[in-house]
């Protein structure tokens, strides 16, 4: 019998960090893209670091973990990828974004499938999972929008998937998981 452990602080922190991120893009669309670069990258860090940390407690608890330690490795990946090209063009920065956005929706798409008997609000998961693969195709299918119209889409896509992870941590136990 295992026991399924999703960390609600891990879960709200992302959250707020995706909201702030959403917010702050949205009342400055203007924003240079080296300032959106560097809040991206390490947005992008973050939330690897988080995964992994989430993984490895997974891992000690004899749960799957492979696929959100994956994802952890590729959101470091592009965090640091962000940092060491800062002069990478914004059509490369677009297609890394939307890899991220593809790798990290699926993976919460997956999460929210094997909880779904053991998690309240897994459609929450779910919700952010789709949410994440549809903007991540978007921004594959149309990679010369315009540089607002990216900063507005980008804005509105971390304030949906902020509130979608602050609902979902409002909703965890505040102690570790039901029994599987």
């Amino acid at each position: 019998m295992q026991t399924i452990t999703m960390d609600r602080s891990a879960v709200m922190t992302r959250g707020v960090i995706s909201l702030i991120l959403g917010i702050l893009i949205l009342v400055w669309p203007g924003l240079t893209l080296g300032v959106f670069l560097f809040l991206f990258g390490v947005f992008a860090f973050v939330d690897g670091a988080f995964s992994i940390a989430h993984a490895i407690g997974r891992a000690q608890s004899g749960q799957s973990w492979a696929l959100r330690f994956l994802a952890g490795l590729f959101g470091i990946f592009v965090g640091i990828a962000v940092f060491v090209w800062p002069g990478v063009t914004a059509v490369v920065l677009l297609y890394l974004i939307a890899a991220w956005a593809l790798a990290t929706g699926i993976v919460e798409i997956a999460m929210a499938v094997e909880f779904r008997r053991e998690l309240t609000g897994e459609w929450l998961l779910a919700a952010a999972g789709i949410v994440s693969v549809l903007f991540g195709l978007l921004l594959f299918f149309n990679p010369a929008a315009g540089a607002l119209a990216l900063a507005l889409l980008i804005g509105l896509y971390f304030v949906v998937i902020g509130v979608l992870l602050l609902i979902l941590g409002f909703q965890l136990p505040t102690t570790t998981g039901a029994a599987q």
